[in-house]
């Protein structure tokens, strides 16, 4: 086997490609490093600078390298850009995974593994999130994972691939400080942007119907992440006609102000309390996954807990600042 990781030199696909090397796989890594970095890159690890738009290149790529299975984790995946941009989105997302499908059907390639999100979901009003809860995207990004989930099992089925589709929770952390987030989108990095600028980390609302009145969420760490798409990658190697969907989560709820109170505590911030400000437009009370099916099917479960991914995550902060 060998593997082709689009995206993979960026947050998550960095960490993919040093979990499958890692496990003994062979892999080629396709980034146009628009937001990714080499020098993330395992030792050994090929890069193949281009664009999965580009549709000769990518299968060029997977016939040079007779790679034999794609992860496909190349994305754009700003919620809120994706509102502002959303031609621009459908291009990226679902242009982009039809070409790199094309190019897999052409090349032969019959394993097919998809980076999905759990934006597919919107806004559930239930206690666990299971991949049979009905998907309601409430942002152009949310519509182009969904309809991507919808394009990789319809070509699996026409074309004899193994395909899984992977539904990202809440990711955060790092495996090693040089691999940490370098974005300022998520809540645990734009907490510590504040606590470093000596400004009170912010909470988009306290009177939400949840135990402390602040939104609860499921946060996974990007290990966690990692382990479960070579544990996905395996499996669709040893069932050719796999074609799951699975969430990757914790299966447990955490609130902003747990993790705020974790910040500041793992930082050395205690002094800077939380203040709360009005309500995000579309924050939903409480998103947290069901972890059975993939616990199921691949085996897998989540090792870190919130404290790893705080401490973890503040060390590659610190290493880039």
């Amino acid at each position: 086997m060998t593997w082709l990781i689009t995206g993979g030199a960026g947050y998550i696909g960095s960490h993919v490609a040093r979990e499958l090397v890692g496990g003994g796989e062979p892999v080629v890594v396709l980034d146009d490093l628009s937001t990714g970095d080499a020098s993330r890159l395992p030792e050994g690890v090929v890069l193949e600078r281009g664009s999965v738009l580009d549709g000769p290149f990518v299968e060029d790529v997977l016939r040079r390298h007779g790679v034999t299975g794609v992860l496909h984790i190349a994305a754009k995946k700003q919620v809120g850009e994706s509102v502002e941009r959303p031609l621009y989105y459908y291009r990226e997302n679902l242009d982009g995974l039809r070409t790199v499908l094309e190019a897999a059907v052409a090349a032969g390639v019959l394993r097919f593994l998809f980076s999905s999100s759990a934006s597919v979901y919107g806004m559930p009003d239930v206690d666990l999130v299971t991949e049979q809860t009905p998907c309601l995207p409430m942002s152009p990004y949310g519509e182009t994972k969904l309809a991507g989930e919808w394009l990789v099992a319809a070509a699996g089925q026409a074309h004899g691939m193994a395909t899984a589709s992977l539904r990202y929770f809440n990711v955060a952390g790092a495996a090693a400080p040089e691999l940490g987030d370098p974005g300022v989108f998520n809540l645990i990095p734009m907490v510590f942007e504040r606590l470093e600028a000596g400004q009170a980390p912010r909470i988009f609302g306290d009177d939400y119907p949840t135990p402390d009145g602040t939104c609860v969420r499921d946060y996974i760490h990007v290990a966690d992440i990692a382990s479960a798409h070579l544990a996905a990658a395996r499996r669709l190697v040893a069932d050719p006609q796999a074609r799951l969907v699975l969430n990757i989560g914790s299966g447990e709820g955490v609130s902003v102000a747990e993790v705020i109170d974790t910040i500041r505590r793992v930082t050395g911030h205690s002094d800077l309390a939380p203040e709360v400000v009005a309500r995000r437009a579309g924050d939903p009370a409480r998103v947290v996954a069901s972890a059975e099916l993939i616990g199921k099917e691949l085996g897998w479960t989540a090792r870190f807990d919130l404290e790893q991914m705080v401490t973890s995550a503040w060390e590659g902060w610190r290493h880039r600042h």
